[in-house]
C-alpha cells in the first residue's frame, strides 16, 4: 500500500468515528466522568490533532493550523512531553462540538490534498497508517468512556436503541470449561511480517515455555458470581497484598458495572441496564480481581508468551466492534463441534500475569538528527514505546469494542492493575506436570 491509496481507508475510519458519536447529545460529548477518561469531543479533536500535528505541519506548504490553541488543547502530552490523562478536559465547554466537527472536516480535506500531491515518502506513509490505528484506538476509548459516563445517570440510559436490538437472542447454553495442553519447548513470539505493528511488539524472539494448560474459553458471569458468593472478596488468602489494599480502599465486592436489587444481579451495558446473563464472559474486572479469581479456581493467569503461543496460527475470529454489538458474546462451538480454544480474539481483553516490559533486543527509536522527520516519528509513537513500560500488565486478544482488522497475535495492550473501565476479562492457565 502506498500513500496514494491511503485516503479511502483514512476517510472510512473517520466516518466510523463520527458514526459512533452520532447517537450522543452535545451534553454527552462534553462531560468527563473520571480523570482516566476523556470527553467524547476531546477524543474527536485529538484524532484530528494527530494528523494536523504530525503530518500537515510538516508536509503542507504553506502550513496554517485550524486554530493555534488546538495544538496543545488536544494534545495528549504535558509540558514535559510525557503522555498522561488530563482531568481538566471536561472543563472545555468551548470549542463547541460543532466547531470540532468543522476542525475534523478541515483536516480531512487537507490530508486528502497532502496524500494526493506528495511525492513517495516512506515516513508520510507510515505516519498516516499510524494515525489511522491511533484513531481506531480512540474509537474504543470513546465507547468505554461514554459507557462509564452513562452509567453515572439514574436514568440508566441506552447508548443507542439499535445497539439494544443487537443484543437480543444472545443467550446460549454455557459450554464446559476444558483444558488444552501445551508441551514445553522453545517458541517464537513477537511481530513478524511487513504489515503494521507497534514497536513494543518487536523484535520477534525465542522464548522457552514450560508445559502448561490453557482454558478453552473466558470465565463467565456465572462462574465469577460463584467466586463472589463463596466469599472471594473477603478471603485475604486469595489476594495480592496490593490487591487487598485496593479492595478495602474501594470497598469493591463485584465487577465494575454489576448492580444488585430485589430481583437479582443486573449489569449496566451500552444497551442500558440488563439482567445479568450468567453465560456471558465476565468483564470490567481489574488485574487484582482476575488474579484472585484464578487462585480461587486453583489456577493462574497465563503469561503473554503462553497466550501468543496458543493463539498463533488461529483465525482472528470473534465478537469485535464490527458487528456493533459492543458487548461480549457467549462461547460457541464451531460447526466442527471439536474441542478447541474459543474466544481467543474479541469479546474481552485478557489479563496476563506478564508485566509490560521490553522484549529482549528491543531498542527504542533513536531519531537521526540529520533527518528532522525522524524526530516527528519518535514523538508520534511515544505512547507505545519504552516510556510506558512501568507498573502495567499486558493484555491480549482484543475486545468487542475493537475492529477486527486492528488485532493480530502479537498485539500487546497494557493497563494498570486497578483498571476496570476497559473491557477486561479472564482466561485461566495452569502448570502442566507431565508424568513419564
Amino acid at each position: 500500500m502506498n500513500q496514494f491509496s491511503l485516503y479511502p481507508a483514512y476517510i472510512a475510519i473517520r466516518k466510523r468515528t463520527l458514526g459512533l458519536i452520532e447517537p450522543l447529545s452535545d451534553e454527552d460529548c462534553c462531560v468527563q466522568s473520571m480523570s482516566e477518561a476523556s470527553p467524547v469531543k476531546w477524543h474527536l479533536g485529538h484524532t484530528a490533532w494527530f494528523f494536523e500535528n504530525f503530518i500537515l505541519q510538516h508536509y503542507e506548504k504553506p502550513f496554517k493550523p485550524f486554530h493555534e490553541v488546538f495544538s496543545h488543547m488536544f494534545s495528549s502530552y504535558n509540558a514535559e512531553g510525557q503522555t498522561e490523562p488530563d482531568s481538566k478536559r471536561g472543563l472545555f465547554t468551548r470549542p463547541s462540538l460543532g466547531e470540532i466537527h468543522q476542525y475534523c472536516h478541515n483536516v480531512d480535506e487537507r490530508i486528502n490534498r497532502v496524500l494526493g500531491q506528495a511525492d513517495r515518502d516512506e515516513i508520510l506513509r507510515t505516519l498516516t497508517i499510524l494515525g489511522m490505528n491511533h484513531e481506531q484506538q480512540h474509537q474504543e476509548l470513546i465507547l468505554t468512556d461514554i459507557k462509564h459516563l452513562l452509567s453515572q445517570s439514574p436514568l440508566d440510559p441506552c447508548y443507542r436503541s439499535e445497539a439494544r436490538q443487537q443484543r437480543q437472542g444472545s443467550h446460549a447454553a454455557q459450554l464446559p470449561l476444558e483444558w488444552h495442553d501445551f508441551t514445553e519447548g522453545i517458541v517464537e513470539i513477537g511481530h513478524q511480517g511487513d504489515d503494521f505493528s507497534y514497536d513494543n511488539e518487536s523484535p520477534r524472539h525465542k522464548h522457552y515455555l514450560q508445559s502448561y494448560r490453557l482454558a478453552s474459553r473466558l470465565i463467565t458471569n456465572g462462574e465469577y458470581l460463584q467466586f463472589m458468593e463463596s466469599g472471594g472478596y473477603e478471603n485475604p488468602k486469595l489476594w495480592l497484598s496490593e490487591g487487598l489494599d485496593w479492595v478495602k480502599a474501594n470497598e469493591s465486592a463485584h465487577p465494575l458495572y454489576w448492580r444488585a436489587d430485589k430481583s437479582g444481579w443486573k449489569e449496566f451495558t451500552v444497551h442500558g441496564l440488563q439482567s445479568l446473563d450468567l453465560n456471558l464472559p465476565v468483564i470490567h474486572v481489574s488485574f487484582y480481581e482476575a488474579d484472585a479469581f484464578a487462585r480461587w479456581y486453583s489456577s493462574r493467569l497465563p503469561t503473554e508468551a503462553e497466550w501468543e503461543n496458543a493463539a498463533a496460527g488461529q483465525p482472528i475470529e470473534g465478537c469485535f466492534a464490527d458487528n456493533n454489538r459492543f458487548h461480549p458474546d457467549c462461547a460457541r462451538r464451531t460447526e466442527s463441534g471439536l474441542s478447541e480454544i474459543l474466544q481467543l480474539y474479541g469479546d474481552a481483553w485478557e489479563w496476563t500475569q506478564s508485566s509490560y516490559s521490553a522484549y529482549p533486543g528491543y531498542s527504542p527509536f533513536q531519531p537521526d538528527l540529520d533527518k528532522p522527520m525522524s524526530q516527528v516519528w519518535n514523538e508520534a509513537v511515544g505512547e507505545y514505546n519504552s516510556r510506558s513500560m512501568v507498573n502495567q500488565y499486558v493484555l491480549r486478544g482484543g475486545s468487542c469494542l475493537v475492529p477486527q482488522k486492528r488485532i493480530r497475535p502479537s498485539f500487546r495492550n497494557f493497563l494498570h492493575a486497578k483498571t476496570r473501565w476497559q473491557v477486561t476479562g479472564i482466561r485461566l492457565a495452569r502448570d502442566l506436570v507431565l508424568v513419564n
